[in-house]
């Protein structure tokens, strides 16, 4: 299929949807989007305490304004929770927790800011259209239940989904091989990159970039400069709040005794975490090398050799090595390019050793640019093993803290995702040149650039 008629199966303006073919998938959209609104709801209306993370970040905040180290729990008020972030965001964040209306009304916030993120996200190679935007809210909101962690905790990943999208949206509008417009691809790697640095565990997410349908010095210098987003917090750190560095380094691994420490062995529903509990439940000696090695087998298993394998399958063989025929592929077939990319960003977030359950908001954002391309059934599938499944889960009062239902359906989401995007022959969309005369033309305009 080309990569419009692909696209355009269910949700564009066609012949199709008009005759009633595709009202089954209409009615399950509105019934998957009925189950998140009654979850959220159905939260919303326990009185519990709950914005846990926004009070404890925010107490951050104002100790440091007070003068006082806020890595040492006993200086932050009203919880017993540590701060995870870098020392240069105490006062990156201070108008946002300033005179306590986030604490106060975070709900609310929080809800727009997840909103934001489908407006925000781009489309690849398809012209906007409401029905896309709502497609992308609907996952950002309800899938793998990440926005109801995000919401039940407070947590700042709401930050980290809202500045993805604007990053994705300033990466794919430009990702063309006769754009000009480097500013705008610069722009989203550096705010790619300084997404990345808010939990630095999820940095190898900014090699996706390669995959991008750019010459490969561009690609190199974007990756250069996404790396320089990512290190900048870092160094303005070490530079600027020295005393507050060396303080985060005891906090995140557990230096500082009697409270609570960010590590990596924190429970959470990770890869890493689930060869821990392989190694626990096969009675296999407990050692940290037994289980990074079966964490990446397990990696390696799931997502990047299915991965590679789709890249493999793509290029195919032929004259050059082994990355200059990616290069000509990525160039020559811009918009399977780019679902690679965001597909490459998502199995690489997905890998992560520390994924907590509010997390997967963000990887929620990085599907939503890619369930809008499925077919029929493959969306159907997305909706009702992402969203549906754990949305019922949820609603059921089963709780999900502790065991893996969420990487699951996220893994089984990524494998169908995968799997049309390798089932798609051609991947040429009717806007790439279909002669050959016009196509070795443009060719050589870009491998001049590699």
């Amino acid at each position: 299929m080309s990569d419009i008629t692909g696209t355009a199966r269910w949700s564009g303006p066609s012949a199709d949807m008009a005759g009633g073919r595709n009202v089954w998938l209409a009615c399950l959209i509105a019934l998957v989007a009925l189950l998140v609104s009654v979850n959220l709801a159905n939260d919303a209306a326990i009185d519990m305490n709950y914005g846990w993370d926004v009070r404890v970040n925010c107490a951050a905040v104002d100790a440091h304004a007070d003068g006082l180290d806020p890595y040492f729990v006993k200086n932050l008020k009203g919880t017993r929770l540590s701060y995870p972030y870098l020392p240069a965001t105490l006062d990156a964040f201070r108008p946002l927790c300033a005179g306590g209306f986030l604490v106060g009304h975070y709900r609310g916030v929080y809800l727009a800011l997840a909103m934001l993120c489908s407006l925000l996200l781009p489309g690849i190679g398809r012209p906007r259209h409401w029905r896309d935007v709502a497609l992308r809210g609907l996952f950002a909101l309800g899938a793998f239940v990440g926005f109801e962690w995000v919401l039940a905790s407070g947590n700042f990943a709401i930050l980290g989904g809202g500045l993805t999208a604007a990053a994705l949206a300033l990466l794919l509008r430009s990702a063309r091989p006769d754009d000009r417009h480097d500013a705008l691809s610069l722009a989203g790697a550096a705010l790619l990159g300084l997404v990345m640095s808010f939990k630095l565990v999820f940095c190898p997410v900014l090699a996706a970039l390669y995959f991008l349908p750019l010459p490969r010095r561009r690609k190199l210098v974007l990756m250069t400069v996404a790396g320089l987003g990512f290190a900048l917090p870092i160094l303005a750190s070490v530079a600027f709040y020295p005393n507050l560095f060396s303080s985060w380094l005891l906090a995140i691994s557990g230096g500082i005794p009697g409270q609570h420490s960010v590590q990596i062995e924190e429970t959470n529903p990770s890869l890493l975490l689930l060869a821990q509990s392989i190694v626990d439940h096969a009675g296999l000696p407990d050692s940290k090398p037994l289980v990074f090695a079966i964490y990446a087998l397990t990696a390696t298993a799931f997502v990047l050799a299915p991965l590679g394998w789709l890249l493999l399958r793509a290029i195919g063989t032929g004259e050059g090595s082994l990355p200059e025929r990616l290069d000509r592929w990525l160039i020559d077939h811009p918009l399977g390019a780019m679902r690679i990319t965001v597909l490459a960003m998502y199995g690489l977030y997905l890998c992560s050793p520390r994924l907590k359950e509010y997390a997967f908001f963000e990887l929620a954002v990085y599907g939503a640019v890619l369930i809008v391309d499925l077919p029929a059934a493959a969306l159907a599938g997305v909706l009702t093993i992402g969203v549906a499944v754990p949305t019922l889960v949820s609603l059921a009062g089963m709780s999900i803290e502790g065991n893996f239902i969420q990487i699951a359906v996220a893994l089984v989401c990524f494998w169908i995702m995968l799997r049309t995007q390798s089932a798609a022959p051609g991947q040429h969309s009717s806007c790439e040149p279909r002669d050959f005369k016009s196509l070795a033309s443009r060719r050589s305009t870009c491998i001049r650039e590699l």
